[in-house]
This record gives C-alpha cells, sequence and structure tokens, in this order.
C-alpha cells in the first residue's frame, strides 16, 4: 500500500490508516525513555535511560507488537489517546501534528530520508538493563536532549 503525500493535512488522524498511523511515529525513541513521576506533583521527568527492549543500533524496539504485554507501563498511543496523554515529549511527531496541524520540517515524511540523528535518542542513551532502577533519578535529563530546532 502506498502512503499519500502529506495524508496529514487532508484527513483527520481517525480516518488515517494503520499504516499512515504508524508513518507519524518518526522513530526517534524519545517515548521510549523511561520517566519518573513526583508523586506529589504529578511532574514528569524524563531519564536518559531507555527501555530494555529498545534496540540502539536501529532505533527501533524489538518487541514492537508485544511491548505493551511485556511492559504494562508501555502505553500504546492511538488515534483515541493521542491527545490526552500529557507525558509525551513535546518534540514528538503525533504531539506536534495534534498542536500545529502539520508535521515538523525534519520529519521524515517530508525529507524523505532516515530521521537524522539529532532528533532521535541514538548515541544518549543507556539501556535500562545497565541502570539500577534506585539510580535512575540519576538520570534524569531535560525532556527535550534530543530536539535542538
Amino acid at each position: 500500500m502506498t502512503i499519500a503525500t502529506e495524508f496529514w493535512k487532508q484527513k483527520q488522524p481517525e480516518a488515517f490508516t494503520t499504516e499512515e498511523w504508524e508513518a507519524i511515529c518518526c522513530r526517534c525513541g524519545n517515548c521510549c525513555r523511561l520517566k519518573l513521576e513526583d508523586e506529589e506533583s504529578g511532574d514528569i521527568y524524563y531519564t536518559d535511560v531507555i527501555c530494555r527492549y529498545f534496540d540502539l543500533s536501529n532505533n527501533l524496539c524489538q518487541q514492537y507488537h508485544q511491548r505493551c504485554r511485556l511492559v504494562p507501563e508501555c502505553l500504546k498511543l492511538t488515534e483515541q489517546n493521542w491527545n490526552k496523554i500529557n507525558w509525551m515529549p513535546t518534540n514528538c511527531a503525533y504531539r506536534i501534528l495534534y498542536q500545529t496541524g502539520d508535521l515538523p520540517s525534519w520529519h521524515p515524511l517530508k525529507t524523505k530520508k532516515p530521521l537524522a540523528d539529532k532528533y532521535s535518542v541514538k548515541n544518549k542513551v543507556i539501556s535500562e538493563q545497565d541502570v539500577p532502577e534506585e539510580e535512575l533519578e540519576d538520570h534524569i535529563v531535560n525532556e527535550d536532549f534530543s530536539h535542538d530546532e
């Protein structure tokens, strides 16, 4: 199946095909970073630690289709909840599309090239397998550490 050019401008997300919905994700890995929540304030803090199933060599989840079963905290982003999730990174293509009605200039659907490393977590994160849980707070970083546009 071929994806129409700028389909995201031509129809509402609820009308996207599965292929179109998945194409909005630019595979940056930011949503796969572990996040900590302050129980009192509800504030979310991002870390430079990434889910154990994230393959750092190709910026993809190794267990994508069973991720929510393997990691109960992993939330599947859908057309029904994409505008309600407050922890999505500000540089998430879905979030940008929701807020602006368009994709950012660096998005692979616009550039027709793979995502540039500067927009991904590549070389900026470590696997959760290498960080003891009690040290997670030591890995808190700026939410947008991989986004400099």
